[in-house]
């Protein structure tokens, strides 16, 4: 949903989230709403009910929140978000291309 502000997912159900400043000049970062998004990006992990985990992303300082293209999938354990937002900027992080 493209337009969300303050809270990246929308929602009042996130139980917890990790946040990154990253940038992808490269191939970019694909989203359900409005494709390829390229640049300064803050990059958000949120933990929802259930352990189920999304990637979503604005441009740096934007108010509009886009969800990753596949950026969902479910924990078998909360204590695990930190190591999905690592890898999340570890594979979206491309400030060199």
């Amino acid at each position: 949903m493209i337009g969300r502000s303050e809270d990246p997912s929308g929602t009042d159900d996130v139980l917890d989230r990790r946040t990154t400043d990253i940038a992808n000049i490269g191939g970019g970062v694909m989203t359900e709403e409005v494709g390829v998004v390229t640049g300064d990006l803050t990059l958000v992990t949120e933990l929802h009910p259930g352990r189920a985990v999304r990637l979503v992303v604005q441009y740096k300082d934007a108010e509009e929140w886009y969800v990753v293209t596949g950026g969902t999938c479910q924990l078998t354990d909360p204590a695990d978000l930190d190591a999905v937002h690592h890898l999340a900027v570890g594979l979206l992080n491309r400030p060199e291309g």
